[in-house]
């Protein structure tokens, strides 16, 4: 299975956020692109794209930064794919010929389960020290 980069990336800058809400600061964009080795550019647009699904806050000025919107365990895998790739599970295919329906219908049951899924890990998760977590599917 392929991930897209910006939903990887997405992962990282939420990952860190929660990691750092205990102290409750703000988050400079540099620090996360410096930590996750990401392009800030690239970054700018992602956290946008997390700001308008109300997954992070932004604030401005000289001691600016981002924050989480809520508590880490509350935040789902599957929120932030669909923030950052809204169709990702928008199941699409085509239903013709004799095996059409079959087909379509098993791999709806496979983009069902998937979702399912991420519903279960948590952006709480994801924020452990490697080794720490365990996934099981």
């Amino acid at each position: 299975m392929r991930i897209s980069q910006k939903i990887e990336y997405a992962c990282r800058a939420l990952a860190q956020l929660a990691k750092r809400r205990a102290s409750g600061q703000l988050t400079r964009l540099d620090e996360i692109a410096q930590t996750e080795v990401v392009s800030a550019n690239f970054l700018v647009q992602i956290l946008a794209d997390l700001r308008h699904a109300g997954l992070v806050v932004s604030h401005r000025g000289k001691d600016g930064g981002y924050e989480l919107a809520r508590d880490a365990k509350q935040i789902r895998l599957a929120e932030i794919v669909e923030s950052i790739d809204p169709g990702m599970f928008d199941f699409i295919m085509s239903q013709e010929g004799q095996s059409g329906a079959t087909v379509a219908k098993a791999w709806l049951t496979v983009a069902e389960k998937m979702r399912a899924e991420l519903n279960q890990i948590t952006l709480e998760d994801m924020a452990l020290d490697p080794g720490a977590a365990m996934f099981y599917i």
